[in-house]
């Protein structure tokens, strides 16, 4: 096997990408502290074709040094806005008609595998702080709580990785996506 050379990737160009067809689904970063944790969520949620983030609380937003040299320049094609709070941003998708999933360990949580996404839905993704999750305040008025299996002695995984899982799990699920 021979790799593939950029041309062969057709890559989109930003231009291109803010344009494009995207998932209707937005991240929703709630006191996430590490540029390279945000970095590297804006890099994979460009990769998956989000729509949105939103950064929330002390979460860092760009330009910033660190925040590029993880996300490449993902953070010129992904839209993204800033807001004082976690639950600022969750009450205005609400009232746009998302569906709000905190990615929290909490008792009622589902389970990420058995989570159906809803076809014609809207979702909003709320990721937590690295040490102390999500916000008890953004869990109360979530929809639902989503909870990534694990098996090893650690009780979480790093933020970026668990967006990265839980994007992947949305994108790969045939939902329609916002095309006019």
């Amino acid at each position: 096997m021979k790799k593939k050379t950029m041309v062969e990737l057709h890559r989109l160009t930003v231009e291109q990408s803010r344009v494009a067809s995207k998932l209707p689904v937005t991240l929703v970063l709630d006191d996430v502290r590490s540029e390279m944790n945000v970095g590297s969520i804006f890099r994979t949620a460009d990769a998956m074709g989000i729509e949105h983030i939103c950064l929330c609380g002390i979460t860092p937003t760009p330009p910033r040094p660190e925040i590029h040299k993880t996300a490449l320049g993902a953070e010129d094609a992904v839209e993204w806005s800033r807001h004082a709070s976690a639950t600022d941003a969750i009450e205005m998708l609400r009232e746009h008609g998302y569906t709000i999933c905190a990615v929290e360990q909490v008792h009622g949580s589902v389970s990420l595998e058995r989570f159906d996404v809803a076809d014609g839905r809207r979702y909003a993704l709320v990721l937590g702080n690295e040490v102390k999750g999500v916000n008890q305040a953004a869990v109360d008025i979530a929809d639902v709580c989503l909870e990534l299996p694990q098996r090893g002695v650690k009780h979480s995984l790093n933020v970026a990785c668990t967006a990265a899982i839980v994007m992947w799990h949305f994108a790969t699920r045939p939902i329609v996506t916002n095309e006019a």
